[in-house]
């Protein structure tokens, strides 16, 4: 009997930093590590499968230990560590770089304000929308939605500001400004972003009355276009089937991909990848998922307990999916950046991330501490034969 097409998972827990990266300091990140933080605050981490598959040893590569996980005697992964050599600490910059797109330049960071951004951009969406805005600076967007959501809700004016990564967001109340209008404005402003380099537009629709205000999970990301090839398109050639989970096909301005699921949330994003393994695919197949509550729900709200207890999650979810992997499949755990719970500020904060490459068939090895995330794309394209990457060097999936 043939052996089923092989598939390929890489997972992103988002921002699931592992130490500061040489250059951090001129971040203001100096001593950021988000995983041994995290560990600590609960007096030691719960995550015994990313422990058996080399978590700890992943820490000790650099010296560094992480409560409650030891190195493994004999780790059940491959494991590593990868630093971005890319300029910045985006979510889009990450995730470009891990598939194959090294930026020489950073995207466009704009001031803290106010003001924060040019005055010819807000002058324009102003015309075209018939309305003022709010904001105008740099801010939490659970704070700032709680600062001036009442104020929103009284003038109908969205709620435009920015944070330390490239991007514009929109925040407006789904009973004031009906979602589709949010993202017709997120829309406009993409177009007017392209030539200012700014990575991401993202709709931050919310709902709630009297000072307490709550997101809803109808945010969406407008990515900016990606300045090279990424490493779908040769999976792509060389007739893999690419399929994208949860915010993945935002950043990548939804090109590149056969399916996307735009998933929210890890609960679904994890529903969705255990339904792709149970179900298969006629050919082979690289799955890209991206799990951003450990960021967006706890990292920038700087809540280390409801970190781990995500992370935690994952961590029991993964044990049931490697049951499932069959033959030369794999299950590739990484992350974009760090976002240190523990760490002054609510923004991401510059770090390693880890390289861990669990499966069936799979010898575990020591990948080291690799100089760029686009090693990563680089063994994709050379375990599915497909044509080599501009950058980076592979390691044995």
């Amino acid at each position: 009997m043939p052996a089923e097409p092989r598939i390929l998972c890489v997972v992103v827990i988002d921002s699931f930093g592992m130490g500061a990266l040489p250059d951090a300091a001129s971040y203001g990140d100096a001593g950021a590590h988000t995983a041994a933080h995290q560990a600590a605050a609960v007096g030691g981490a719960r995550w015994p499968l990313l422990t058996r598959w080399g978590l700890g040893n992943a820490a000790a590569l650099r010296g560094d230990c992480i409560e409650g996980v030891s190195p493994a005697a004999r780790p059940e992964a491959s494991f590593g560590l990868m630093a971005g050599r890319s300029p910045g600490k985006d979510t889009v910059t990450g995730h470009w770089e891990l598939a194959g797109v090294v930026l020489d330049e950073p995207l466009k960071i704009f001031p803290p304000g106010p003001p924060a951004f040019p005055p010819g951009l807000l002058a324009a969406f102003r015309t075209e929308f018939g309305t003022d805005i709010l904001g105008d600076c740099a801010a939490s967007g659970t704070e700032i939605i709680q600062r001036l959501g009442d104020e929103h809700c009284r003038r109908g004016h969205p709620i435009v500001y920015t944070s330390a990564d490239s991007v514009v967001q929109i925040a407006a109340h789904e009973a004031v400004a009906p979602v589709e209008r949010l993202y017709a404005m997120c829309a406009f402003m993409r177009e007017r972003c392209d030539a200012l380099r700014v990575g991401r537009v993202i709709a931050r629709p919310f709902e709630g009355g009297g000072g307490d205000y709550r997101r809803t999970a109808r945010r969406r990301d407008f990515a900016m276009a990606v300045p090279g090839v990424t490493v779908m398109d040769p999976l792509r050639r060389a007739g893999v089937r690419t399929v994208a989970v949860g915010k993945i096909g935002d950043i990548f301005n939804h090109e590149g991909f056969d399916t996307i699921h735009p998933d929210k949330g890890n609960a679904a994003c994890l529903d969705r990848l255990e339904a792709l393994l149970r179900t298969r695919f006629e050919s082979p197949a690289f799955v890209f998922v991206n799990l951003v509550d450990t960021d967006m729900v706890y990292g920038h709200r700087r809540d280390p307990r409801g970190y781990h207890g995500a992370v935690a999650e994952i961590d029991a979810r993964l044990a049931a999916f490697a049951a499932l992997l069959r033959g030369d499949d794999r299950m590739i755990i990484t992350a974009d950046h760090g976002c240190d719970p523990c760490h002054p500020g609510t923004d991401h904060t510059r770090e390693y991330v880890p390289i861990l490459v669990y499966g069936p068939g799979h010898v575990p090895a020591n990948f080291g501490i690799r100089a760029t995330l686009a090693d990563l794309a680089q063994s994709l394209a050379a375990v599915f034969g497909a044509e080599a990457m501009t950058a980076g060097t592979s390691f044995r999936l």
